[in-house]
């Protein structure tokens, strides 16, 4: 099959399986470039297939010679159709782990399922034993309570009254103005049941339960603040009021872990980058590409795996781990520096389509958005005729 992109609004339909693998491989090789990390050798990440999940699992496997265990939902191919980014991307990533020596297994299903929980318990207690870091990193736009049945969806709106400013189209360069209503009570409620940290402490309280944490055993869930130009379709929306719960589950099950196993759980906010999530957020992709601009001048850009390594080099496994007033740990340092924000509001008084290109870094978003399903990787053909049935095997 020749695979060429395929775009519909703000997603990519289908995926390279040649691309994903580079991309994985690149972000490996960063990893072990770097010095080598003294922390958990056994880890479970929830979410791991794609964005900060994935680069954290690379981080832990390359970076501290750590065996892993992955959770995610993903699609295998079939007929003329390819299989999710993640799944290719998961399928390089074992491989790659696996020839390093290093265990390297992968659950595909519900996440939020009881069932799931409990497949992924009996899967570490053969690999693993135990798991003394626990990545959460589930994105999703809907989730179905595990004890109620109820689904919740998602929705990304402003609370209050509704909300007007600038966006881009990131794949046509059409700068336009985009108003979004407030959410209703109910949305705002299946929001947080959906992106908040319910699940997240289902999950650590069901591993506490089966002794599947280890003795001084972490947790590390991940959020965003951004800056005030975002705050009223993000940390003073939807969005933000789950990550508040998000914020609040940390502190629950700090304590919880503290007391269990000499362990504990904290948020750690990181920077804004380029997932699939964030393309689907009004304004966001227009602050993107105003933010990488300014932050690639300073030399300052970052991206997943590199995040990744700095949270766990200079963070969560530093000899005194720094955080904010709320306890949280900030990778976001180096995007709200004053400097930095002063120059991008700078830039969002004077954006238009006619300065777009001279402004902002609109080629680096879509060239990060493509390279997310393995597109635009330099040396894959992408004329040339590729396999999309890769397997997902247990070792």
């Amino acid at each position: 099959m020749v695979i060429q992109p395929k775009i519909r609004g703000f997603i990519c339909t289908n995926a390279h399986p040649e691309g994903c693998a580079k991309q994985v491989a690149e972000q490996i090789r960063y990893i072990q470039g770097k010095p080598k990390l003294n922390g958990p050798k056994r880890v479970l990440v929830i979410g791991a297939s794609t964005g900060f999940g994935l680069a954290s699992r690379i981080a832990a496997a390359f970076g501290f010679g750590a065996d892993t265990i992955g959770v995610f939902f993903e699609r295998p191919a079939e007929k003329d159709r390819t299989a999710s980014a993640g799944w290719y991307n998961t399928a390089a990533f074992e491989q790659a782990a696996r020839a390093e020596g290093l265990v390297a297994e992968s659950i595909n299903g519900n996440a939020f399922s009881d069932e799931i929980k409990q497949e992924t318990i009996a899967l570490i207690k053969e690999k693993l034993g135990q798991v003394d870091l626990v990545v959460y990193s589930l994105a999703s736009p809907r989730r179905t309570h595990p004890k109620t049945g109820e689904t919740y969806t998602s929705v990304i709106k402003p609370i209050g009254q509704a909300y007007e400013n600038k966006t881009v189209n990131f794949m046509t360069g059409a700068v336009s103005t985009v108003s979004v209503p407030p959410a209703t009570e109910d949305e705002i409620r299946q929001t947080v049941a959906v992106m908040g940290g319910e699940d997240w402490e289902f999950w650590i309280r069901d591993l506490l339960e089966a002794g599947v944490l280890a003795e001084g055993a972490k947790t590390v869930a991940y959020s965003y603040i951004g800056p005030k130009i975002t705050y009223p379709i993000y940390r003073e929306g939807t969005i933000g009021r789950s990550k508040n719960d998000l914020e609040a589950t940390a502190l629950k099950l700090d304590r919880a872990l503290d007391d269990a196993v000499g362990g504990g759980a904290v948020v750690s906010v990181n920077k804004a980058l380029v997932t699939q999530s964030s393309s689907a957020i009004p304004i966001v992709p227009l602050y993107i590409s105003l933010l990488f601009k300014v932050m690639k001048d300073k030399g300052l850009h970052e991206g997943t795996i590199e995040q990744m390594y700095r949270l766990y080099a200079d963070r969560l496994y530093a000899a005194e781990p720094a955080v904010d007033e709320a306890g949280r740990i900030r990778i976001d340092d180096w995007e709200m520096r004053e400097d930095v924000q002063r120059e991008v509001d700078s830039l969002w008084e004077q954006i238009s389509v006619d300065n777009l290109n001279e402004l902002a870094d609109l080629e680096g978003y879509r060239n990060d958005f493509l390279r997310l399903f393995g597109f635009g990787i330099p040396g894959v053909d992408y004329e040339a005729d590729v396999e999309p049935n890769v397997p997902l095997t247990r070792g």
